[in-house]
């Protein structure tokens, strides 16, 4: 298979968190839409190619080893400065409902190895984004 483009690799890992826990929420799916729509590493990114690109990486994670092999194709494709900005977003689609499961605990676990991000880009993206989903009540 071919290597995904940068937008693309940034959607695999959004999609493969969501859908760590076999089930691909509404609300998950709203994100990854708001982070297409709002974060400026997508503003060359053709909104209407997100089902196509959501359905490719689902078929990648069924073939033998298709995690790995995404993981892997994400660390090829995307620049070394980008690494934060890929497991931010793939943290903002785990937190977006207010409860992490273990199976998306594990995912990002594995995007973090597979990516190199260090303790302290992960702590404060993740403070960050834990700030930005509290609500009043």
């Amino acid at each position: 298979m071919t290597l995904p483009s940068p937008h693309e690799a940034l959607i695999y890992l959004m999609v493969v968190t969501s859908a760590s826990d076999r089930d691909m929420t509404d609300v998950e799916m709203g994100r990854i839409g708001v982070v297409l729509k709002t974060w400026p590493i997508f503003q060359d990114f053709d909104d209407w190619k997100l089902i196509r690109v959501a359905q490719d990486c689902q078929q990648r994670l069924q073939a033998e080893n298709g995690l790995g092999a995404i993981l892997a194709d994400v660390g090829r494709t995307l620049p070394s400065r980008l690494h934060d900005t890929a497991y931010a977003a793939a943290f903002e689609v785990a937190s977006v409902d207010l409860e992490m499961r273990m199976e998306e605990l594990r995912v990002l676990e594995l995007i973090r190895a597979a990516l190199s991000v260090d303790a302290q880009t992960i702590a404060s993206i993740e403070r960050a984004t834990k700030a930005r989903h509290r609500t009043l009540t």
